[in-house]
């Protein structure tokens, strides 16, 4: 998984065109979304930020979910109910928001930060690193819950990782799905290999927690979009700190990264890496099996 991988171990015709565009390259995607119509009858229900955000998800799909442009998919959600109606605004060179007096529940986005880092399989190994855009959407409701997703959008990976670090009697390039249906490693892959990848992580910010930067930097403290992580972005817009490398009081709760590598000879190219609520792990991104 991306920056946390052991977790695992540990008509809208215009919102189409701005969202699904990164989900092609993924062997096995979907390319479908709802009508409005669908997902206004579905997602005005919810009556928390998580069941929206997970109701959203469902509605568009995990891959899509993935890369869409989630202020326009909020902003497609229109009632009269005070209650779910929302508003959009967006951060990044600058800040814009549109609001109507109905609005309890609103977004931000900020982004994208161009970013990499090793990615661990399920053996514990890097088997590979990736580079990517981050884009964070913070979500607000009126009675004070917070929410953040973060987005992985026109993602790319290459094996072997520059750090492996496998753990004792696992091989170096063991591969990402190798141990996730046995403690012995069940797969290789080889140098070389290059594909493309896209995912999400949804992160409940806790009561308590507020946010107190809205600065368009990625490390809001430093005033810097350098080595953007998951950690830079949370600590820094809101305090006290609590994402601390997925050990704080608001870690990812719900994860989904899709990885395809076409062709080159490997016996699976498709590894679907998430949290249990959306599937588990499956697939491989596998070279060859060991004996």
């Amino acid at each position: 998984m991306i920056d946390v991988r052991k977790l695992s171990v540990l008509a809208i015709t215009a919102l189409l065109v701005t969202g699904i565009s990164g989900v092609a390259g993924v062997a096995g995607t979907a390319k479908t979304a709802p009508t409005t119509t669908s997902l206004t009858a579905t997602c005005l229900t919810s009556t928390s930020l998580t069941d929206l955000i997970t109701c959203l998800i469902n509605s568009v799909g995990d891959d899509t979910f993935s890369t869409i442009d989630l202020t326009t998919l909020v902003s497609t959600l229109t009632s009269p109910t005070p209650i779910t109606a929302l508003h959009t605004s967006t951060a990044s060179a600058a800040r814009t928001q549109t609001a109507s007096s109905s609005s309890t529940t609103s977004t931000q986005h900020y982004g994208p930060y161009a970013s990499g880092s090793p990615d661990s399989g399920t053996c514990g190994n890097n088997w590979a690193d990736d580079t990517f855009d981050r884009h964070f959407t913070i979500f607000q409701n009126k009675d004070g819950s917070t929410a953040v997703v973060e987005q992985f959008k026109d993602g790319g990976f290459v094996t072997p990782s520059a750090t492996p670090l496998p753990p004792a009697n696992i091989p170096p390039n063991a591969s990402p799905g190798g141990c996730q249906n046995s403690v012995t490693t069940q797969g290789l892959v080889k140098d070389g290999v290059t594909g493309n990848l896209h995912g999400y992580f949804v992160i409940p910010i806790p009561s308590g927690v507020f946010q107190t930067s809205h600065s368009q930097f990625c490390d809001a403290n430093a005033n810097s979009n350098t080595d953007c992580t998951t950690t830079k972005f949370i600590d820094s817009h809101f305090s006290p700190a609590c994402y601390l490398a997925g050990t704080g009081t608001c870690p990812v709760t719900t994860f989904f990264d899709h990885y395809g590598a076409p062709s080159q000879s490997l016996i699976e190219n498709e590894w679907k890496n998430a949290s249990a609520d959306r599937g588990g792990n499956s697939g491989d991104i596998r070279s060859s099996n060991v004996p």
